[in-house]
């Protein structure tokens, strides 16, 4: 943590942006702390139990398996991640819906469009 302040206090952004795909549980709690103030964490995190880590004040990335679910998946499989993604979330500011890690080699147009249109919905 204290590498962190270090860093994210050396110089002024709007965005303090933090990717990690491993033990975002762990960091979670003290990304305000550190001055990040966006996250894009592990698909095996929930949105919603990220929010509660955070105590809300953090903007979250994610949270569909890009190589699972959006390159291998079915338009059906796709839509329900991205519904489920956000089942149990209460308040839905500070989320941006995303694939975690980015978009894989090889996604297919009609996966994107499904993970697009249902966003929109939710």
């Amino acid at each position: 943590m204290p590498y962190f302040k270090k860093i994210y206090g050396s110089f002024d952004a709007k965005v303090n942006f933090l990717h990690n795909d491993a033990a975002g549980l762990v960091c979670a709690p003290y990304l305000s702390e550190i001055k990040v103030n966006l996250f894009n964490f592990s698909f095996e995190h929930s949105i919603g139990r990220m929010q509660e880590l955070t105590q809300g004040k953090v903007a979250l990335l994610g949270n569909v398996p890009p190589r699972d679910v959006l390159q291998k998946g079915t338009c059906h499989t796709v839509k329900e991640s991205v519904l489920q993604s956000v089942k149990e979330v209460k308040n839905r500011s500070r989320i941006i819906l995303s694939c975690g890690g980015g978009i894989p080699q090889g996604v297919g147009t009609e996966n994107i469009r499904v993970f697009i249109e249902t966003a929109k919905t939710v």
